[in-house]
């Protein structure tokens, strides 16, 4: 059999043979004008942006998350949000049950249980909740203190799932990358062979 005709033979097997004589399924072909979905990675899918910003009007932010390469390490496990100034209500940004209010160093801290494994901390914010209350969305939560971005008003709200520290971004933003399609009209279908005809 000649080498051309070889290579069309095996790339028209239904299945791949392992020299063992085991029989691997083939990939189903794709079907013409379609895409299949594009998985940067096996973390879970982004979560939907459905939460609310946790101060009023919506924040800028003045320092990004930036995660450690390890646990250990030193990074920004959540997001300095900027408030109008200090003094500001800062709110829930989903509903939730109080599981953590007090002092962490020399700041004051309250965390919001959201549930599904999701809690929000936020600091330097001062509460008068006690833990184990419930909390709405969009619920005053505290009150911005002083002292986190230096003379600047801000509030660090950091996001676990489980123990894992995730972007606080993704559940008010969609942080989703952009996927340019090509317009219906002028572009060739990609099941066929724009050289025939």
């Amino acid at each position: 059999m000649k080498a051309p005709a070889l290579l069309a033979a095996v790339l028209l097997l239904p299945a791949s043979v392992t020299p063992a004589g085991e029989v691997l399924s083939a990939a189903p072909a794709p079907v013409p004008g379609s895409y299949p979905a594009v998985s940067a990675s096996a973390e879970p899918a982004p979560a939907q942006p459905t939460w609310q910003w946790p101060l009023a009007p919506r924040p800028g932010v003045l320092r990004a998350f930036d995660p450690p390469d390890k646990p250990w390490m030193s990074g920004h496990r959540g997001v300095d949000l900027g408030a109008t100034h200090d003094g500001v209500p800062v709110t829930a940004p989903e509903s939730g049950t109080v599981s953590f209010v007090g002092v962490v160093v020399d700041r004051p801290v309250i965390t919001i249980d959201h549930g599904n494994g999701l809690r929000s901390s936020f600091e330097p914010v001062e509460s008068s909740l006690a833990v184990g209350a419930t909390v709405a969305k969009g619920d005053a939560i505290g009150t911005l203190m002083p002292g986190h971005c230096g003379a600047r008003p801000c509030v660090h709200w950091g996001v676990r799932r489980g123990e894992d520290y995730v972007n606080p971004l993704e559940f008010v933003l969609d942080l989703r990358p952009s996927i340019l399609l090509p317009l219906s009209r002028g572009w060739p279908d990609p099941g066929q062979d724009d050289r025939a005809g």
